[in-house]
């Protein structure tokens, strides 16, 4: 598989959850495609879940941008420093960075993404509380 394969399957990624996109973000991954969103949570199944995901998501944000700052590929997968900003409902700001790690089957499709970051602080910055620190 090559680097760009890759790449190109990373930044499909990215691009179709800031555009809130269910179905083309669902379209990168494997039929038994999982994430860990973050770590510590339990595993999503992509193709079950994914509609929920992204009704909540638009629940939430009326904007969101992801910005992938670095993309470092290894084989068969990819560690991505992100950078995400977002506008709730209400209007309040929020801003997160984080560390995905992709799993990239051998038909160019994600079969794991584990995410590293702080979605409660994120969420807090959204709610408007202040008693949560980075």
């Amino acid at each position: 598989m090559t680097k760009e394969t890759i790449e190109t399957v990373v930044n499909s990624y990215f691009t179709n959850m800031a555009a809130m996109n269910a179905e083309a973000w669902a379209e990168n991954f494997a039929e038994d495609g999982v994430t860990y969103d973050p770590v510590g949570k339990p595993p999503s199944n992509v193709q079950s879940d994914y509609q929920k995901f992204f009704e909540l998501l638009s629940m939430i944000f009326a904007q969101l941008e992801l910005t992938p700052n670095n993309i470092f590929i290894v084989d068969n997968g990819a560690a991505v420093k992100w950078t995400m900003q977002g506008v709730g409902k209400n209007g309040n700001q929020g801003v997160a960075e984080g560390i995905s790690i992709f799993e990239i089957n051998e038909n160019g499709k994600i079969k794991q993404v584990s995410s590293y970051w702080d979605d409660a602080a994120m969420m807090a910055q959204i709610k408007g509380d202040s008693t949560i620190n980075n």
